[in-house]
């Protein structure tokens, strides 16, 4: 594995987990944003409940029975995973989850095929992912250290060979889940759930790497601003959750 970029995720992951630990508002934001992510769970399947990409491993809070995996190893995590070689039995998982992690698959049809191997009949692919609005959009280009990417291309390869640069498109699950789905992108899959929404109260809080803008006293009020905002997604969604089941077999 790349030293330099072992460090640069590590560096990042305690950083993350300095900002975790001294925000009140950044984890009672997320509590919400797990509470949208157990409702899709599906408790009557059989098989694991798996995170692929789980970072500081904040799921395991309201899914303590989830397994977290991630590249790069911390004691938190359960065992390292690349999501494109999911180290799993076919027919074994009964939910995959990616929290933030969707729009850093350069090739996301080669992680659903994998998916579609390990899941159950039935089985699930949760995703909660950036959301590009007109509202999000500057938010997200100026002041997140990703690229948004809206006109790049995204990669339709079924296979992606190592070695696997890092890849980044905060774009990509709002254009291929809301704005161009077509069969090709989704051949054997449906999408049971699309919901993108507003969320100031998660920008304003400055997230991971800025300052909050409000005090954690004023976090309902904006949880309520944000669900009358989110009856116009395309101009004021920030996120967005989306589930995914592959097709029955004929």
């Amino acid at each position: 594995m790349n030293t330099a970029l072992t460090q640069q995720h590590q560096a990042e992951i305690q950083r993350n987990l300095r900002a975790w630990n001294s925000k009140p508002l950044l984890r009672a934001v997320y509590d919400s944003f797990y509470d949208r992510i157990v409702r899709l769970i599906d408790k009557s399947l059989w098989g694991a409940i798996v995170e692929i990409g789980s970072g500081i491993g904040n799921l395991k809070s309201r899914l303590p029975e989830a397994i977290t995996t991630d590249l790069f190893p911390n004691p938190w995590l359960d065992m390292l995973c690349d999501g494109y070689e999911l180290p799993f039995q076919s027919k074994t998982v009964s939910h995959l989850i990616l929290f933030d992690v969707f729009h850093h698959l350069r090739a996301p049809l080669a992680f659903f095929r994998e998916a579609a191997r390990v899941l159950t009949p039935g089985g699930r692919v949760i995703l909660f992912e950036p959301y590009i609005s007109a509202a999000s959009y500057p938010i997200y280009g100026l002041l997140h250290h990703e690229p948004v990417a809206l006109k790049e291309e995204i990669s339709m390869a079924e296979t992606l060979p190592r070695p696997r640069d890092y890849y980044a498109a905060q774009g990509n699950a709002t254009r291929l889940f809301f704005r161009a789905v077509s069969d090709v992108q989704l051949k054997g899959w449906v999408v049971f759930h699309r919901q993108a929404f507003a969320s100031f109260a998660y920008l304003l809080s400055g997230g991971f790497s800025k300052p909050a803008l409000y005090p954690r006293l004023f976090l309902p009020m904006w949880q309520k601003l944000d669900a009358w905002l989110s009856r116009c997604p395309r101009l004021l969604a920030g996120r967005c959750l989306v589930g995914l089941t592959p097709h029955a077999p004929p």
